[in-house]
């Protein structure tokens, strides 16, 4: 049975998560979860409402934070990602929560015979959550909002890269909510790996490949599921139909969102051989377009940190030397890459080969390699040849040509000529397989993420079947035992017959 609504955070209650250490706060809620059991549709709905309203309240300083982080950051994009783009789905847990909490009836028919069915959706208990430096509210917040749509109580780990943006949440968090319910942990509290070694009841963790596999290491020791969202090398193909200009324009334009750092930007792109060389042209005139000023230009998003901005010019140089060749765009006058401004212009490479780093690498950033092809097998199997990426682009006509690619190859996802369209529907899962992840979430396959699928059963039956399970066994149980298998021998060659027809 389902508690009542809490009531909403008080000034007496206003204590930050950084007045107890990391094991004490999850000893707290999970004391408060067993305490109160579990909460009914009003309390869930309460907690995502207030998820919502701590962003909408604090846009502002959050936006003036990651331009912090960053370096530069333009206040479009933050609010666009990391406010504005998590109240679609925030909307969608909260006007749904009541409906997917259901206790569902299973069979009713089976019911009316004896064999009573029912499937509960419960909570887990408390979720950890461990969030990475590209969208540290977006990737933390929208997961924390399914958390509480199925009932949990939620420790929020955003990333210590961007200290200056988790500073703010976790200072106003507690005008929000309880450190029963919501608490924000810092660096005060240790580092991600202290994090992952909780024995909460689920981890959630959205990072690189690398980090991933850490975290499930940890959690394996407490036997904690583990929902990872990861990165990878996202292809793009454009169809050789395709307009060339409407192509270019698309990539150039997704490859520079955020700077690059994005774990849907696409990474490389097959494009038909006789039309590299436009292709190359149109991106370069795309980027020059859009970027007639890098340095002091507030709308070019800044590598987050010194070790990035070194790996990713390190990645084009060690291409160049063994034989790739570059392509930048430079404004007049500009000294690019910067190292103090953490600036790096963006940069198409046309012959890359194997042994070359950007081969194996996730860039990361504003880097787009292209390759040529002759016919679709060609992209296919280079394709496969690497680990399943987190989405493939896809560019072109919605045909045979696509229905090849996506019945041939494995992604978390297909994006056919826009970026990233599947995150703007809760209809849809977003998750990884692979090395790109495992699970997913958003709108109802967050909150199953984050629930236990509860079976109940009751029967009436005038038949036991532990009963006719042990000994000792009867000649009526033989005369049973005989007839069941002599259904299952004749329904399975019946089907074997009709799938030899075909």
């Amino acid at each position: 049975m389902t508690k009542p609504a809490e009531t909403v955070v008080r000034a007496g209650d206003k204590v930050s998560s950084e007045a107890h250490g990391l094991t004490e706060l999850l000893e707290i809620q999970k004391a408060a979860f067993l305490r109160d059991g579990i909460p009914d549709a009003k309390t869930r709905v309460s907690r995502i409402n207030r998820l919502g309203q701590m962003l909408l309240d604090h846009a502002d300083e959050i936006t003036e934070a990651l331009n912090e982080d960053f370096g530069t950051r333009p206040k479009e994009l933050s609010i666009a990602a990391d406010v504005a783009g998590c109240m679609i789905d925030l909307t969608h847990q909260r006007r749904d929560a009541e409906k997917w909490m259901k206790e569902e009836n299973v069979s009713k028919l089976q019911g009316l015979l004896g064999y009573k069915q029912r499937l509960r959706h419960e909570p887990l208990g408390v979720v950890g959550i461990m969030g990475p430096w590209n969208f540290p509210l977006q990737l933390t917040i929208v997961p924390a909002g399914s958390a509480f749509a199925a009932g949990n109580r939620v420790l929020m780990r955003p990333s210590s890269v961007t200290a200056k943006t988790t500073d703010v949440i976790a200072r106003v968090a507690p005008d929000y909510f309880s450190i029963e319910e919501f608490a924000v942990v810092t660096s005060k509290h240790g580092g991600g790996a202290d994090f992952a070694k909780l024995d909460v009841d689920h981890m959630f963790f959205t990072g690189s490949p690398e980090v991933g596999k850490s975290v499930a290491q940890e959690a394996a020791k407490n036997l904690t599921p583990v929902t990872l969202e990861l990165g990878g090398k996202n292809p793009a193909i454009v169809d050789p139909v395709q307009d060339i200009t409407e192509a270019a324009n698309f990539l150039a334009d997704a490859r520079m969102v955020n700077g690059g750092q994005v774990c849907l930007c696409p990474d490389y792109v097959f494009v038909p051989e006789s039309k590299v060389g436009e292709f190359t042209e149109k991106v370069v005139a795309r980027w020059t377009k859009n970027f007639p000023t890098i340095l002091k230009n507030g709308e070019y998003t800044s590598t987050i940190n010194e070790k990035n901005y070194t790996r990713i010019v390190g990645l084009i140089d060690d291409a160049v030397e063994l034989g790739a060749t570059k392509h930048q765009v430079i404004p007049a006058g500009e000294d690019l890459p910067n190292a103090q401004a953490r600036k790096i212009p963006p940069t198409l490479l046309t012959g890359v080969k194997a042994g070359m780093k950007v081969e194996e690498d996730e860039v990361f950033g504003p880097v787009l390699t292209v390759y040529p092809y002759r016919n679709l097998a060609e992209a296919i199997d280079k394709i496969n040849s690497a680990g399943h990426p987190l989405t493939l682009y896809w560019v072109g006509k919605d045909n045979e040509n696509l229905q090849r690619v996506a019945d041939n190859t494995r992604s978390g996802s297909i994006s056919g000529n826009d970026f990233a369209l599947h995150l703007l529907s809760s209809g849809l899962p977003f998750g990884g397989v692979g090395k790109s992840g495992m699970g997913s979430y958003h709108g109802k396959f967050g909150f199953e993420t984050f629930s236990h699928a509860r079976a109940v059963t009751v029967s009436t039956m005038p038949i036991s079947f532990a009963q006719i399970m042990s000994a000792p066994f009867t000649k009526s149980d033989k005369r049973l035992t005989k007839m069941q298998m002599t259904m299952w021998r004749f329904l399975q060659g019946r089907a074997s017959r009709k799938s030899a027809k075909g």
